[in-house]
């Protein structure tokens, strides 16, 4: 015959060892999202209405005819906001066209904001 001992825990199932319930609480950390950025365009006097079209194309990824209409927008009201992203995309996309135009000699400029 085989004998063992039974341990017992004071209190039973549920408690601690103190005697008493053990409740486990669980906190949940909600996770925001990173703020966004609006991409501004800015009109001037100088920058060809072409080129403008051209670098809405080519750095937003806009069709032909979205590129003219925004470009008309930004002649008519001084600024247009083009595109909305993280901080990153924006700072690049902004670095990207002050580059473009800055090397084709035109005094286009493009900024960013917080939304």
């Amino acid at each position: 015959m085989i004998t063992g001992q039974a341990h017992i825990m004071a209190g039973g199932p549920g408690q601690d060892q103190d005697g008493g319930t053990g409740v486990k609480l669980e906190t949940r950390t909600k996770t925001q999202r990173p703020p966004l950025y609006k991409v501004l365009i800015l009109n001037d006097d100088y920058t060809p209405m072409e080129f403008v079209v051209h670098v809405l194309e080519r750095f937003f990824g806009m069709s032909h005819a979205q590129a003219f209409d925004l470009m008309l927008m930004v002649h008519k009201k001084g600024l247009a906001v083009v595109g909305v992203y993280s901080y990153e995309i924006a700072e690049t996309k902004v670095a990207l066209v002050m580059d473009f135009a800055q090397r084709h000699q035109h005094p286009l400029q493009c900024t960013m904001e917080k939304e």
